[in-house]
């Protein structure tokens, strides 16, 4: 409860401290709701980085399993957003090294095609959620704004009623640049969906 009585909303950034007190107390229910509510933005996250679809859900998995082994060792609860973003993106990294490695090792296709790396314009981990050939387009020119950009529109779309305060957290900006970058990042966006050919047509 507040001060003046009303119900305080908690940020991401509060529940997950909270989920990581509550799993070293012993106690899974708060735990199991940050699942819930984070696992779709750690998805998007691991996609954004080129990690194929099939190998997505194993890397965020192995967030979570690495999340709940340093449970122990993450010395402010606060900054656990934040862990849980940042290990997504390194685990996806290593997770798309991997796999280009491995697609340049593999034998050409029977139809003697050589499997491609995956293309900046691949239909992106948003599908997942978004469909629809306006939502392609939509997200295939998100992708074209700069990582800052991209991470807070994420951010804006995936989570659960995201504050100010938490985009704040998940981006490392302070709180009072978030509304003017939301803002610029917005604006790069409708330019370029202006010029976007296709937006046009399902406009």
């Amino acid at each position: 409860m507040g001060a003046d009585g009303g119900t305080v909303q908690l940020t991401l950034g509060d529940r997950a401290a909270l989920a990581l007190e509550a799993y070293r107390a012993g106690v899974s229910d708060p735990f199991v709701d940050v699942v819930q509510s984070l696992t779709p933005l750690l998805w998007h996250v691991v996609r954004a980085q080129n990690v194929p679809r099939d190998l997505a859900e194993d890397v965020v998995q192995g967030v979570w399993l690495a999340f709940v082994r340093n449970a122990g060792t993450i010395k402010d609860p606060q900054g656990a957003l934040k862990w849980l973003l940042v290990t997504a993106k390194r685990a996806a990294w290593e997770a798309a090294r991997k796999h280009r490695e491995q697609e340049r090792r593999s034998e050409p296709l029977s139809d003697g095609e050589v499997r491609a790396e995956p293309r900046a314009d691949e239909p992106g981990p948003e599908e997942v959620f978004l469909t629809g050939e306006r939502d392609r387009v939509l997200w295939r020119n998100v992708r074209a704004l700069p990582e800052r950009c991209q991470e807070m529109l994420r951010i804006m779309a995936f989570a659960d009623r995201p504050s100010y305060r938490d985009i704040a957290e998940a981006t490392g900006m302070g709180v009072t640049s978030v509304g003017a970058t939301r803002g610029r990042c917005l604006d790069k966006l409708r330019t370029l969906l202006a010029q976007d050919e296709g937006w046009g047509n399902h406009g």
